[in-house]
């Protein structure tokens, strides 16, 4: 049955025609008196709000909520009034109503190997949370610090609605730990966990075997891939094609020895610079990341090599930087804006209920030559 039927069975009023009660209200009503600037004195409520329309409380909050159940009239009128007199939720209040901080706390975790990264996050984060009640945090990870702690913070506080984090490893205690709490979140990046539970991640599996096959078309004989640590998945997965790249091609190979992509610049630079200069050296090198790219093209012409001739480089791209860099570089792209848009998306999903296993998205790379 209906909800507008059901609730005049019972002898209220539907929702159709409190709306339409709301509207004949509102003539025979005069503005409420505001300051000088056309604003209500005091904190504007939802109160305010209704004064100022003659509509009722109830119709109020659901016209600022998008409720499809009222007229578009009705919602623009509400929300352009809202806007006007500078309305802004109290969300104390609306965490004692609801029992949600309407809070989404992105944990940024302190690395290098992706130029801005964190800023990309958040841009793809507040377009999915532009609209909806819902705003942003960062939760900073610092340097040294247990990946783990800030989810215990925002865990025993209750400060957020759900969470957001990268960086994810095999057996993830933070994916654990939501999981076994029934936390929402959503993971830049998969785990090895049997369950399923909510990511966004790139397909570095897919992006180090296209980047092997380039570099076999353009003429290497030898090719070499910086890594990050290996606690990582996505470090596993940039092997594992690789290496399934290498086996089909017959190409000689190695790791680059004596850095990762959490070294700074300078030890990048130089392991580079030094394995160059040694015998046997690789003519061809693959990049995991815009600053390491950067690094290891200076570690290249620091050792007298030109890169384009003598050595010819795959980098993996998610800032457009290498669009200026010269000499011109292969590129494969990843959308990191995009991740932290679908991201967001998925983790309102999560905390409205949707199951896990409906919220997975893996990104295929974005191949620029």
């Amino acid at each position: 049955m209906p909800r507008e039927k059901a609730l005049s069975v019972r002898g209220g009023p539907s929702l159709a025609d409190t709306e339409t009660r709301d509207k004949k209200r509102a003539k025979s009503r005069q503005p409420r008196r505001t300051d000088g600037a056309g604003r209500p004195g005091g904190k504007p409520t939802l109160r305010t709000i209704a004064e100022m329309t003659g509509l009722a409380i109830t119709t109020i909050s659901r016209a600022l909520n998008n409720a499809p159940e009222l007229s578009e009239e009705t919602r623009v009128r509400v929300q352009k009034i809202a806007a006007e007199v500078g309305y802004v939720p109290d969300r104390t209040a609306l965490r004692l109503k609801t029992g949600r901080t309407h809070v989404v706390s992105l944990i940024l975790d302190p690395h290098d190997e992706i130029l801005g990264f964190g800023q990309s996050m958040v841009s793809g984060l507040t377009e999915a949370l532009r609209g909806t009640p819902y705003h942003l945090v960062i939760t900073p990870m610092f340097t040294g610090g247990a990946p783990i702690d800030p989810i215990r913070y925002i865990l025993s506080n209750k400060a957020a609605d759900g969470v957001i984090f990268s960086r994810t490893q095999p057996d993830d205690s933070r994916v654990k730990l939501l999981m076994e709490e029934n936390f929402p979140f959503v993971s830049h990046g998969r785990t090895a966990f049997p369950s399923a539970h909510p990511y966004v991640d790139y397909d570095n599996y897919a992006f180090a075997h296209h980047a092997v096959m380039r570099l076999k078309a353009k003429g290497c004989r030898k090719v070499t891939i910086i890594l990050p640590p290996d606690r990582f998945s996505f470090g596993h997965h940039l092997r594992d094609g690789f290496m399934a790249a290498i086996a089909e091609t017959g190409l000689d190979h190695e790791i680059i020895d004596g850095a990762t992509l959490d070294n700074s610049a300078d030890q990048i630079r130089l392991a580079t610079m030094r394995r160059i200069a040694e015998p046997d050296a690789p003519d061809g090198f693959i990049c995991t990341g815009d600053a390491a790219a950067l690094s290891i093209m200076a570690g290249i012409t620091d050792a007298g090599r030109q890169i384009g001739t003598d050595v010819q480089m795959v980098v993996k791209q998610t800032s457009g930087i290498f669009s200026q860099v010269r000499p011109k570089v292969d590129a494969i792209f990843e959308d990191t804006a995009l991740a932290g848009k679908q991201m967001g998306e998925l983790l309102l999903r999560r905390i409205n209920g949707e199951p896990a296993e409906n919220l997975q998205i893996l990104h295929e790379p974005e191949i620029w030559f």
